[in-house]
């Protein structure tokens, strides 16, 4: 014998009908069937919205029309596809109940409430009609059925008329005064039970599931299935994480923990009779009943998991009662639990300080007032005489647990749980643990429960990492970083990573889309959006789809932007910037973005504000995280400069070969900027600050690439027309340097705790001498390194150059651990 239940998605129409027929059929080939069903969708809730409405003297004629056409258009349907359906039979059966029904809610009317046991009998109707059609289904089919009537045979122990428990033993014992009909399918209405007086109880929540498990234990079943939606149980809820991984098998153990605490599969009430009589149960999928599902049984899974899923469970409040009273004091923990089992409310979760100060626990938040009047009224004189607290409350909590038997014998795991939360930027209200280890439950705002579980999921499983990216500023440099990251998503996705772009904006617009925008025509799309750059919009987005690691990129020159960046890191974005205002301002900003991404557990990564594409900031801080101390530093650190003074080796002069890189785009539009050594000089103090030297802009030293007092007024046209004027001036250094044999270089140094950008005469054996064309080089002289400095080489300048820099630390973003 097995047992068989259905839930409502899988009884929703005439086609869904069919098909657990057909399911029911084939399986009966194998070994015997006894079939529970739910109330078709839609039904139940209906009947609720009858019940509620009614008791308070409004119609419900709109709920009772809504189950008429549920059931007309189902008879109609199962009639269309079999001419044999006995659908005369079932009309007048429909008729008959619903005359029922409505007699039943003419005294709910008159008395303005429903008795629970009236309420039962009216919510009990959806499954009485669903075992109806099947029954005439089944026999249109050709197949014996017997319905059972869980009001004669499953009987109540406790729980009232709406939330009734079962007597298994006494339950087992009337199916054992009479034995089973062979090739007969038996069917039974799920979500009811009866009483000694043959009255019509209801299960509550699940209540099906449970019916069935029941039923199984009480027919000795070799198994009990749980037809659904969908194809088993999941390492979480696959509609908060796509990549969610299907459980092959669960012990009774771990499948109680997930339903405990939220998992929607399966109730806790329907694993304890199938655990508690050995009987595994297996979770399928009505649409797709080829798949093999997830088997729950008493033995631990083969999967090599020690994390199975991750559950969480909302709408909860956390009570905290503390005070001197609570200290030492023998019995105050149990006199606080009895009170909340007398006021009928179920405790979830609850944590003690280890002081004995304070106790906290968890309760569905619908029961928070109910819980608070009857400890208020159990301890007035503690309140009176100020030995407790006030009560305190915190609403809107959800629990996120995490089930594995494995659990138990690995290490690291709360470690690695409390990690991903933190690094989410997801506060922990508390932290509970099962003594048998293989659950372990914090409590965090509800608003950051699907946040946590995707955090989690991506830590524990095989699961994609997500970056979702949001671009300011859409240039050269942004636009390539834009087209490297569309090149490479075929590449990332085989090491699990997904890069979506949220997010672009220019000088004018943004586009944004929470899914990602669509990279093979990003540029078309910007040029229709109107909406302008907002901090607020980027942070709506990311709160409402749940993102766990926005990052903000920075491709831009722009001093507002930067001066942002401690609101972006504020608002839980991870910062990358190619852009060195942020880092070149105030020492007291300095200090504060540091600070702030370290509070907030973000990042603010800039290896392109020196070098580009070279990984200079990332080795630096390396270096000095391990101990070394900067001695002194020289660097070209300008790929337009580079290029200029390393043709002026080839005997070019200063204009010819200025306009040249101008021409070529390696300079500014206004040469000037390159050649005032500004750039120059923010690059250096970056450097010196990474070193630890506290100064500003103003301490560096800038020599200009001009000749002294040269005149750089006026329009960049007419500058260029004048530049010619400095040709002289640098020929005549480049004799000079030519006769020791030196070239001439521009350089940043940093030498005795000063910064100095200057032209300088470098000779042969100096790293600085073969750097030309672009190349940026950077030579650190440290206690590591002397007296052969470490030498940074490579192109300095470029889009695609800079791009893959920003890149780079784009996924550095991945890695939780915070760098400073």
């Amino acid at each position: 014998m097995r047992v068989l239940k259905f839930g409502g998605t899988s009884l929703a129409n005439a086609q869904r009908f069919n098909q657990v027929a057909d399911i029911v059929i084939n399986n009966q080939q194998q070994s015997q069937i006894a079939l529970v069903l739910s109330a078709p969708a839609g039904v139940t809730n209906n009947l609720v919205a009858v019940v509620e409405k009614t008791s308070n003297g409004l119609s419900a004629d709109s709920h009772l029309f809504d189950i008429q056409r549920i059931f007309s258009e189902l008879i109609k349907g199962l009639k269309s596809t079999y001419s044999e359906l006995a659908d005369d039979l079932l009309k007048t059966f429909f008729e008959r109940e619903l005359a029922h029904l409505t007699d039943l809610l003419e005294g709910v009317r008159l008395l303005s409430q429903c008795p629970p046991s009236i309420e039962a009998q009216i919510l009990s109707k959806g499954e009485l009609l669903s075992i109806a059609c099947m029954k005439q289904l089944l026999i249109a089919k050709g197949h014996n059925v017997e319905v059972i009537k869980p009001q004669q045979k499953l009987m109540s122990k406790k729980g009232g008329y709406l939330e009734a428990h079962i007597d298994i033993e006494a339950s087992r014992a009337l199916f054992a005064k009479e034995g089973l009909i062979k090739n007969v399918i038996y069917l039974m209405p799920g979500f009811t039970a009866g009483n000694a007086k043959g009255e019509t109880l209801v299960l509550g929540r699940n209540g099906s599931d449970y019916s069935a498990a029941v039923l199984a234990a009480c027919l000795n079943a070799k198994c009990c299935e749980i037809w659904t939606d969908v194809d088993g149980v999941y390492s979480c809820d696959p509609r908060l994480v796509k990549d969610a991984k299907l459980l092959d098998s669960l012990s009774y153990a771990e499948a109680m923990e997930l339903s405990y605490f939220g998992a929607k599969v399966l109730h806790p009430k329907t694993i304890a009779p199938i655990a508690q009589y050995h009987i595994p149960c297996l979770i399928k999928n009505t649409h797709n009943p080829q798949a093999p599902g997830t088997l729950i049984g008493a033995q631990q899974s083969n999967e090599e998991l020690q994390v199975k899923g991750i559950s969480d469970l909302k709408n909860l409040t956390m009570i905290s009662i503390s005070g001197a009273g609570m200290k030492g004091i023998v019995g105050m923990a149990g006199r606080i639990f009895s009170t909340v089992s007398r006021a009928g409310v179920s405790i979830i979760l609850i944590t003690q300080s280890s002081s004995e100060y304070s106790l906290s626990f968890c309760i569905s938040s619908p029961d928070c007032d109910k819980t608070v009047d009857a400890l208020q009224e159990e301890f007035s004189l503690e309140f009176e005489n100020n030995l407790l607290e006030p009560i305190e409350l915190v609403k809107e909590r959800a629990i996120i647990s995490l089930v594995g038997d494995g659990m138990e014998k690995a290490k690291g795991i709360a470690a690695r749980f409390l990690t991903a939360l933190t690094g989410a930027s997801i506060n922990i209200t508390a932290i509970a643990q099962g003594s048998s280890e293989r659950s372990i439950s914090v409590v965090v705002s509800e608003k950051k429960a699907q946040e946590a579980v995707i955090a989690c999921h991506q830590k524990f499983f095989a699961s994609v990492q997500y970056i979702d990216m949001f671009l300011i500023g859409c240039g050269g440099v942004g636009g390539a970083l834009v087209d490297q990251v569309h090149r490479q998503q075929a590449r990332l996705a085989e090491r699990n990573i997904q890069i979506r772009v949220c997010g672009v904006a220019n000088s004018r617009v943004m586009l944004m889309d929470a899914k990602g925008i669509e990279l093979d025509n990003w540029r078309d799309l910007l040029k229709d959006a109107t909406h302008p750059l907002s901090l607020s919009k980027m942070q709506a987005l990311v709160n409402d789809s749940h993102i766990i690691n926005p990052v903000i990129v920075d491709c831009t020159s722009n001093d507002a932007i930067a001066a942002r960046y401690v609101d972006f890191l504020g608002a839980g974005f991870h910062v990358v910037t190619a852009n060195k205002k942020a880092n070149t301002s105030s020492m007291d900003y300095y200090r504060q973005l540091r600070l702030t991404a370290l509070m907030k557990r973000r990042k603010f990564l800039y290896d392109t504000n020196v070098g580009a594409g070279l990984p200079v900031i990332e080795n630096m801080q390396n270096l000095f995280n391990a101990g070394d101390q900067l001695l002194k530093f020289n660097g070209i650190l300008s790929g337009s400069l580079s290029f200029i003074f390393g043709k002026l080796d080839e005997g070019k002069s200063f204009s010819e070969v200025t306009t040249e890189a101008r021409n070529m785009g390696f300079t500014e539009p206004d040469p000037r900027d390159d050649l005032s050594g500004t750039d120059v000089a923010r690059k250096l103090l970056i450097l010196a600050r990474e070193a630890g030297m506290d100064i500003s802009l103003e301490d560096v030293e800038i020599e200009q690439a001009l000749p002294p007092g040269f005149d750089d007024t006026g329009t960049p046209d007419e500058f260029m027309a004048r530049l010619p004027e400095a040709d002289a001036y640098f020929k005549a250094l480049q004799e000079k340097a030519n006769e020791k044999n030196q070239v001439l270089r521009y350089i940043g140094s940093i030498v005795d705790g000063k910064c100095k950008c200057s032209i300088q005469a470098v000779d042969a054996d100096d790293p600085m001498n073969k750097v030309k064309d672009g190349e940026n080089a950077l030579a650190f002289y440290s206690q590591y390194y002397q007296p052969i400095p470490l030498v940074l080489r490579g192109y300095g300048a470029g889009t695609e150059v800079t791009a893959a820099g920003i890149f780079a630390d784009v996924l550095r973003t991945l890695n939780w651990k915070q760098e400073f």
